[in-house]
């Protein structure tokens, strides 16, 4: 009696397991910036004193991000990040106890130390589950995750906070977190080491990735700092940062103060630059595939998407133009899009040049770049916001991802592809 294949290949299935953390890791830090509005009232805070708790996330984040890549490929995907989603769900709980702008910004600092494993661990996923055919598209999935967190935590916040009060928002979204912790521990294996994995679908992994078009690939830690790729990842990482940070902890406290929104308006709004975040995270996903059947290299089809979403970012260069909040947010979403589509191509190309045992090392690694560019820009708007307006910000934004696209071509200008 044949036995009947499976609807998917069971990598997909785990790829679909790791997007579903990676919603919620983002759901739960995008908890926060839906309520800064109630939170800046309750604790008296002013857009400074909201930055620094901001800072407090982003700092935590990016010297762990190293950490963590470091912690993943030494204790493995599966026991590393439970660990690590076991932290990020306990901290985010810990909000509901915050009194003020310094037990706030304790608490968001324990939560970006345990959250920093979250892309590290993703691009390990994809290096050990898929050949380099696929693992745009893998990576694409898993990024949709970032965006999708932010797109649910608008509408579930604010719903929180009106009808049970603002503590229960963090304590409903981390303890989802701590639900696919356990999921995680459970259901994820390495490629030969699960037990539901068919013979024939190891072997197409194992082939596809024995098939690599990079034949000598980095793989400890000073190989990738010396690696040239290893610098055409960060440095764009880091110039593209910021507009993320933005999106992320900015825009309801934008909406705010510029079009004067009220909460419920804010549920209403804020979540659709993230569907759109969604579409640019599919776009990363489809496009270098596209590019390839049409004799594009696999480096050459990462370098033109994350070059097409730089070009994309200056829409939200001109939200200063905007006569009315939609517009606004109309603005918003293609950059959105865009910074997700360009993300996702410098996020698949770690696992195209390096080795699958320092993938986990050269993300951190770059993370950490990345997550400095976005600190100190939250600097910036903590210092100018409130005097200057956000218009020039978002004009920065779009600059910076096109000069990290100069960046990308040029440092990577003689690899093959």
């Amino acid at each position: 009696m044949r036995h009947s294949r499976p609807f998917l290949p069971l990598r997909w299935w785990i790829i679909s397991l790791l997007t579903l953390g990676t919603v919620l890791n983002y759901l739960a830090r995008s908890t926060l910036s839906v309520a800064a509005p109630t939170l800046t009232a309750e604790f008296g805070m002013t857009t400074e004193q909201y930055s620094w708790v901001v800072l407090a996330f982003q700092a935590s984040y990016t010297v762990m991000q190293t950490v963590a890549g470091a912690v993943l490929d030494a204790l493995g995907t599966r026991l590393g990040f439970f660990l690590f989603a076991l932290g990020w769900a306990l901290a985010n709980m810990a909000h509901a106890f915050a009194t003020g702008t310094f037990s706030l910004a304790f608490f968001r600092g324990l939560l970006g130390a345990s959250e920093a494993a979250a892309i590290p661990a993703g691009s390990k996923t994809v290096a050990e589950w898929f050949p380099p055919r696929e693992r745009p598209l893998a990576s694409s999935l898993f990024q949709m995750g970032t965006s999708a967190g932010n797109m649910i935590a608008p509408p579930l916040v604010a719903w929180c906070i009106l009808f049970w009060g603002w503590q229960s928002a963090f304590v409903v979204t981390g303890a989802l977190s701590l639900c696919w912790a356990i999921l995680w521990w459970f259901g994820y294996r390495r490629p030969q080491d699960h037990p539901r994995l068919s013979d024939a679908e190891r072997a197409e992994i194992a082939a596809g990735q024995s098939a690599d078009e990079i034949t000598v690939k980095p793989a400890t830690r000073a190989e990738v700092l010396k690696s040239r790729g290893f610098w055409a990842i960060a440095i764009p990482r880091f110039l593209a940062e910021p507009a993320w940070q933005t999106f992320n902890f900015f825009i309801p406290l934008y909406l705010v103060a510029v079009w004067k929104l009220d909460l419920k308006n804010i549920a209403l709004w804020a979540w659709l630059p993230f569907l759109a975040a969604d579409f640019g995270s599919l776009a990363a996903g489809l496009l270098p595939s596209w590019l390839i059947r049409r004799g594009a290299g696999l480096i050459a089809s990462r370098k033109i998407t994350m070059t097409l979403g730089a070009l994309c970012m200056i829409g939200p260069a001109c939200i200063g133009l905007a006569g009315s909040p939609g517009l606004a947010i109309a603005l918003f979403c293609i950059g959105g899009f865009a910074h997700q589509m360009l993300n996702g191509a410098l996020i698949t190309l770690c696992a195209d040049i390096f080795d699958s045992r320092a993938v986990g090392t050269a993300s951190g690694l770059a993370g950490t770049i990345a997550w400095t560019g976005g600190m100190a820009f939250t600097f910036l708007i903590g210092k100018s916001a409130d005097a200057y307006g956000y218009n020039p910000l978002f004009v920065a934004l779009a600059a910076l991802d096109i000069v990290g696209a100069i960046v990308l071509w040029w440092l990577l200008r003689a690899r093959r592809g």
